[in-house]
């Protein structure tokens, strides 16, 4: 593939990495992204109930005729390929969601110049699509688990699913997905009494677990830092858990957005990602591209640009190019997050794509 000039960003970061949601909807009901449950509300009215917030955001899914097709991602997806980007993640909602997600997959795979595509998914669906996604090209998977309890999991996901993510976690390994990632999204007062078993847990099964502060994404808007457990905190216990010997990780990616640590004899490892305590939006080197064409260069922006209008008005690949050049040198330096002028994410996790 000819490569074109580069991604880089008015801070001098060059974009690798995007992250493309194939659909805003999602079978679970998270309490930090879609809390819709008796279990979300009634902790979240009883714990905070003197706090004032935004007002929620609205939630409409998008109709079909908004979501992008195959061929549109596909060349997209091609267009970013030939100025640098080489990661490609698939993201949702929940990703499993979208019917023939294989076939989106098979159509990845082939572009030359990709050299990761991995999937991000909530695991209840992934049994029946496993082999059929292992054959079609992708290469890691990244569930999510934020409980072993199964009356906990329910109350944070609103789905009794528990049993279902653990023999997708453990059929990934089965077929060959490497490295086979679990994250977790603590939340103080909700799971965070559960960071030493998490941790025991991707000991027994040679997992990468990666605990995630809890960030403002949820639709209710009800985030506040009192329910951040910061990564400091999250790494003391797990130094003082006996079962666990942490050895730190060096990486030379200094993109990479957690903090490792290998433990154990069979290749387990930690990871803490900390954008709340500890940002690394100096090196980030990711854009998002949302179900409905529209691409976002932070995870928490107010802005999105159009590229499914462009593409259906008959924009061409230079076109494109041009337009994916003007939009990465707007990327914003940093969050905000904990400071006075920060403003919540347009949309909610589940309408973003992770």
């Amino acid at each position: 593939m000819t490569r074109r000039a580069l991604l880089v960003d008015s801070h001098g970061r060059v974009m690798r990495d995007l992250r493309v949601s194939v659909t805003d909807r999602c079978n679970f009901r998270c309490m930090y992204c879609l809390p819709e449950t008796e279990a979300a509300e009634n902790f979240y009215r009883n714990r905070w109930a003197t706090v004032v917030n935004p007002a929620p955001i609205v939630r409409q899914w998008q109709p079909k005729q908004n979501i992008l097709s195959f061929e549109e991602i596909e060349r997209l997806v091609r267009v970013a390929v030939g100025m640098g980007i080489e990661k490609i993640r698939l993201t949702g909602g929940e990703p499993l969601l979208r019917r023939d997600l294989p076939e989106l997959v098979a159509r990845l795979s082939r572009i030359d110049g990709v050299t990761d595509l991995a999937m991000t998914t909530n695991g209840f669906l992934f049994q029946k699509n496993a082999r059929a996604l292992r054959d079609a090209g992708l290469e890691r998977v990244s569930f999510s688990c934020d409980s072993l309890d199964r009356a906990n999991f329910k109350r944070i996901t609103g789905r009794d699913g528990l049993d279902e993510l653990l023999a997708s976690v453990r059929l990934a390994k089965e077929l060959g997905f490497a490295p086979v990632k679990v994250n977790a999204v603590i939340i103080r007062g909700i799971n965070d009494h559960e960071i030493e078993a998490l941790a025991e847990f991707a000991l027994r099964e040679s997992l990468a677990l990666r605990f995630i502060e809890f960030m403002p994404l949820d639709s209710g808007r009800a985030w506040q830092r009192e329910m951040v457990v910061p990564g400091r905190e999250i790494l003391e216990r797990l130094k003082a858990a006996p079962a666990l010997d942490l050895q730190p990780v060096t990486s030379s990616n200094k993109s990479e957005t957690a903090k490792r640590w290998r433990f154990g004899a069979k290749g387990a490892e930690i990871g803490i990602i900390a954008p709340v305590s500890e940002p690394f939006c100096g090196h980030c080197n990711r854009i998002r591209l949302t179900a409905d064409g529209k691409l976002r260069t932070c995870l928490f922006s107010v802005v999105e640009h159009d590229f499914r209008t462009r593409m259906r008005d008959g924009d061409g690949d230079e076109q494109l190019r041009d337009y994916l050049h003007e939009v990465v040198g707007q990327k914003e330096e940093r969050h905000h997050i904990g400071e006075p002028d920060f403003k919540f994410a347009s949309r909610s996790m589940s309408c973003i794509g992770g």
